[in-house]
């Protein structure tokens, strides 16, 4: 039996669902996600973009401007040390987008090779890594990252660490239980009896097919990690000040809301409209993925 034959019971994986034309026009016609995807684009290139378009260092300090409301010379207004709200918002979208992605990046790299290999290996091996991860999973994530954040330090490398280590398991959980079903499928069997090694057919033929589950997983889990991070940052378990972050805003915003409410304003929608893009597509490469679930919805 040859290669090709022996992988034609093989079912659709990520190039021909989501990365088909079918896929993608589905997506591109869901404008919601459409709208979704370019609001996290342009936050993104403001992040990319902030050293050069920033209006004034959000670090410098200008007591005379403080708590000042937006103006043709501060457009979010100042906070209490007079420094410029919109440069602080850019800069600010730089640390929490690295935080969150680093983090998600992370996350999804060892939870998904937790998963595939309690799936594809089954027996003890399985018990005794998801038996790791439901510990894990009984409690709460933002409850588990204060506590590591705060054995830790409140530093950027542990932020990232511990965000991630909250997001490991549900990774590990949709991996495995589609890969416990792909494993018996005729050309997983096929695969082995051409005598394949597990590597080979963990990374061609069971990841591919995986991929848009952890794709939609991940843009979701992204907002989560947003989140977490600008919550770690309101209740002072974020990066130190003076480097903005937008938790850190919030937080000294609701400090200094009767004196201006700019200070809270700005960043609280910050968040929200960074969020609610990820929420958007991830909605939206989920039906595209599956459109029985978009027809179910209506």
């Amino acid at each position: 039996m040859s290669e090709q034959t022996s992988m034609n019971a093989e079912p659709n994986g990520f190039l021909s669902r989501i990365g088909s034309s079918d896929g993608f026009s589905a997506f591109r016609s869901d404008y919601t996600a459409v709208i979704g995807l370019v609001a996290f684009l342009i936050i993104v290139l403001i992040a990319v973009l902030a050293p050069y378009i920033q209006p004034y260092d959000p670090v410098d300090q200008d007591i005379l401007a403080r708590l000042q409301g937006p103006s043709m010379d501060h457009w979010l207004g100042t906070d209490m040390f007079g420094r410029d709200i919109l440069s602080r918002l850019m800069v600010g979208a730089r640390y929490t987008l690295a935080i969150s992605l680093v983090s998600m990046i992370v996350a999804v790299t060892i939870g998904t090779l937790i998963g595939v290999l309690a799936g594809y290996f089954g027996g003890m091996f399985d018990v005794v890594l998801m038996q790791i991860m439901d510990v894990i999973l009984a409690f709460p994530a933002l409850i588990l990252g204060l506590i590591l954040v705060a054995l830790l330090g409140p530093t950027m490398t542990n932020i990232i660490f511990a965000i991630a280590f909250t997001t490991i398991a549900p990774f590990a959980r949709v991996a495995r239980a589609p890969v416990i079903a792909l494993r018996e499928r005729e050309f997983i069997e096929a695969g082995k009896a051409m005598g394949f090694s597990n590597s080979r057919i963990i990374l061609k033929h069971l990841l591919p097919n995986i991929m848009p589950d952890i794709l939609v997983m991940s843009s979701l889990w992204l907002a989560t990690a947003v989140r977490t991070e600008a919550s770690l940052a309101f209740i002072g378990l974020g990066i130190a000040p003076p480097t903005p972050t937008w938790g850190g805003m919030v937080r000294e915003g609701f400090e200094n809301i009767l004196d201006s409410y700019s200070l809270a304003l700005f960043p609280s929608l910050a968040v929200l409209a960074l969020v609610f893009s990820l929420n958007l597509v991830g909605d939206g490469l989920r039906d595209a993925n599956d459109p029985k679930l978009k027809n179910q919805s209506k």
